[in-house]
Order: structure tokens, then sequence, then C-alpha cells
């Protein structure tokens, strides 16, 4: 038994060992994946050519019946905006990747527990998949129903040939994906070689000098 065990982690070092000098891309895949879901996401709430918040967008925060409810609405809207629009800058550079991203971690646990959380795990409806609530399970028949009238009073082949019709059910899966995403970001860092972060940190940290054997 230990034997294998050894075999295996000679194994294991053996190949994956190799990929440190690589270790940076996966970072970078994330920041990649993460700045236009940012970008798309600060600028539908700020205008930028006043640099505040568009009015629909405050209104949306602040209405507590068909809105989000939140005070300091036109407060809260800048900020949740420009963390976003920022995030995005700073990460395309990989550039305070980590102080960013706590900021945009919350951002995302607001817009969970806000704007999603009543509406359960998906974002698509599917009443065959995993977490499907009363509500995703409801939108199976609308659905159906849907693409009947469709079928029957429109040009279904040509509404379909973008993809398919589905039902948004607007839950957390989105929001706790980017979260995820942002955690692992706060723990590696911009990375290495793909980020500014990266050089910086090559260019002030200080030389590390080794320790001498004996005395003199």
């Amino acid at each position: 038994m230990m034997s294998l065990i050894t075999t295996y982690n000679g194994l294991h070092q053996q190949v994956f060992g190799r990929l440190n000098l690589l270790e940076g891309f996966a970072p970078l895949l994330l920041r990649l994946y993460l700045i236009p879901v940012l970008w798309m996401a600060g600028t539908h709430k700020i205008d930028l050519t006043t640099l505040m918040p568009f009015e629909n967008t405050v209104a949306w925060f602040g209405n507590p019946e068909w809105g989000l409810g939140l005070p300091l609405p036109t407060l809260m809207a800048f900020m949740a905006g420009w963390t976003e629009i920022l995030g995005a800058i700073f990460l395309a550079g990989g550039f305070a990747v980590r102080w960013i991203s706590i900021p945009l971690m919350v951002t995302m646990l607001v817009a969970a527990f806000t704007a999603h959380w009543e509406f359960g795990w998906q974002a698509i409806a599917d009443a065959g998949a995993p977490f499907a609530n009363e509500r995703v399970m409801e939108s199976a028949d609308k659905l159906a129903a849907a693409k009947s009238i469709l079928r029957e009073h429109g040009n279904y082949d040509w509404l379909t040939s973008s993809g398919s019709v589905v039902i948004l059910n607007s839950g957390i899966e989105f929001a706790a994906t980017y979260f995820v995403m942002l955690f692992a970001l706060l723990f590696t860092g911009g990375g290495r070689y793909t980020s500014i972060d990266y050089w910086l940190s090559r260019r002030f940290e200080p030389s590390v000098i080794p320790a001498q054997a004996g005395t003199q």
C-alpha cells in the first residue's frame, strides 16, 4: 500500500509539478471571463457621460414594490455600478486583483440576497434540473403553452433560429458563480506572469538574502 502511494505521489509530482510555470493562466481565464460580465453590469447602471447612475437604476434600487427596496438608492447604485466598472478595468490589467475582489464579492452577495434569493437557485427555469423549486416546476407548463402559441401564430423556426425559447427564473445561480470565481481570485491573485500585480511584486519585493552556513 505504501509503495502504491509513493508511486502515485511520484507520478503526481512529475506530471503536475511542471504546471507551476503555467499557473498564472488559470486566474487569467477567470479574469477574462469576468471582465465583460462586470463591464456590462456596471455600464447598465452608470451613465458614463455624467458618471452617475441612471434614473431608472436608482428607482429600481429604491422601490420596495417592484424593485430592491434598498436605502439610499442613489448611493447604492453608484457604488455597485462603479465597483463593477472598476472591477472590469482592474481585472483586465491584473492590477489590485485581490483588493477589488473583496467589494465585488460583496456586490454579488447583495445581488444574490436582494434581487435573486426569492427565486431559488436556477437562473434559467429548467424543471428537469437539480434544485428546481415550485416556481420552476410551474414554468414547464407555461413554456409549453408559449411554444404552442408561437408555433400556431408566429414564425417559430425564425423565432428560435438564434436559440431556444426559455423562461428566465432569475435565481442566484449566476451571482453565486461569480462570487466563487472572485473568491478564487482573492487567494490566487492576478496570476503569475499575466498580471500587473505579479510584475510589481517582482519589482518591489525585497531581495531575499540566503542564510549563510556557519559564522565567520
